[in-house]
């Protein structure tokens, strides 16, 4: 038993041992690269100070005339259509991208060369996307939800582009290379995106078919107040007070005064209603001018120093490597 404890007791003191050598000569090598290091940036100070000032300057210039600003505008769509819109912008996306500044040009944007990228997404409502006119409407939207989530997340099918289609208002954001105004980008734009005959007569026929609407509901309630003004009087007649209104429960007058008064609110409705559908695309609300930082723009003075460093140890690295490569390559010839 004592032969067995001191073996053990030894090998614990050499395996101590082994440790403490790993770790001083981990910290040796460490200490040696450290001084190599320094070595290394004494000797090539100058060097490294002209690449930090020189890639500071470039990046401080291209912060200053590279900037890019973000805009966005919100839109509405009406009269179905969201495929139109999609359709347009990627059709706006692939001229930007191909520089064709004759058709930018062409749908009255000044300056093309200021838009540099456009693109569209929704404003996501599901609970929007499900409400709608009817209860049999909203029971409808959401059962083909319930289907078709059954082969995927949630998540992934309502930002879905087949689906986010459905929703009733869509982000247009673009990047532009300086600042600029609605009359420049904004107005045509949007100009651009309403101008389609198909859908501008859909707006047409839905207007009048409003104003019709609501010219009925007028008729409708003067009839109604007529009816109320010959029930008044004849109570007068009968000798009933005129600040008083007795209604018997066969009569049909209450009937009438609640007509009366979801003909006014179904008149508010759809005053409310033509006014969010007098354009087919209709602007929302937009945000111009957003300084761009989520890019490398605005951080170049930081970047460029450090790829100029980089690729200068690069270089050196590599140099060092080929020559020690070609003293061995000489030393095995000999």
């Amino acid at each position: 038993m004592n032969t067995n404890d001191n073996k053990n007791i030894n090998d614990q003191e050499i395996d101590i041992t082994s440790v403490l050598k790993g770790v001083s000569v981990f910290f040796q090598s460490a200490s040696r690269r450290i001084y190599h290091m320094i070595q290394f940036v004494l000797k090539r100070f100058v060097v490294l100070a002209v690449l930090l000032v020189l890639g500071f300057g470039m990046g401080l210039y291209l912060d200053n005339t590279k900037k890019t600003y973000n805009n966005s505008i919100i839109v509405r769509t009406n009269f179905g259509s969201s495929d139109y819109l999609y359709n347009k912008i990627d059709l706006l996306f692939s001229k930007i991208n191909d520089n064709d500044t004759v058709f930018l040009k062409s749908i009255g944007i000044k300056d093309p060369n200021q838009l540099a990228f456009i693109e569209i997404h929704p404003v996501v409502d599901i609970y929007g996307f499900i409400r709608n006119n009817t209860t049999e409407e909203n029971e409808n939207n959401l059962e083909v939800l319930k289907l078709l989530a059954e082969d995927g997340d949630m998540k992934t099918l309502i930002r879905e582009r087949t689906t986010s289609k459905n929703y009733d208002f869509h982000v247009i954001n673009f990047i532009a290379k300086s600042r600029n105004k609605r009359e420049e980008i904004v107005e045509p734009l949007l100009k651009y995106l309403d101008n389609n005959e198909y859908y501008s007569n859909a707006k047409a026929v839905y207007i009048e078919n409003g104003k019709s609407k609501i010219e009925a509901n007028k008729a409708m309630i003067a009839q109604i107040d007529g009816l109320l003004s010959t029930f008044a009087k004849e109570n007068l007649q009968s000798g009933l007070s005129d600040k008083s209104v007795y209604i018997n429960e066969n009569s049909q007058i209450n009937d009438l005064i609640k007509t009366k008064d979801a003909m006014v609110g179904e008149i508010g409705y759809i005053k409310r209603e033509l006014q969010s559908h007098d354009k087919v695309i209709k602007e929302s609300s937009s945000t111009l001018n957003v300084y761009n930082t989520r890019t490398i723009g605005g951080k170049f003075k930081v970047v460029l120093p450090a790829i100029f460093i980089l690729l200068y140890l690069f270089i050196v690295g590599f140099v060092n490597f080929y020559k020690k490569q070609a003293a061995l390559y000489q030393e095995e010839k000999l």
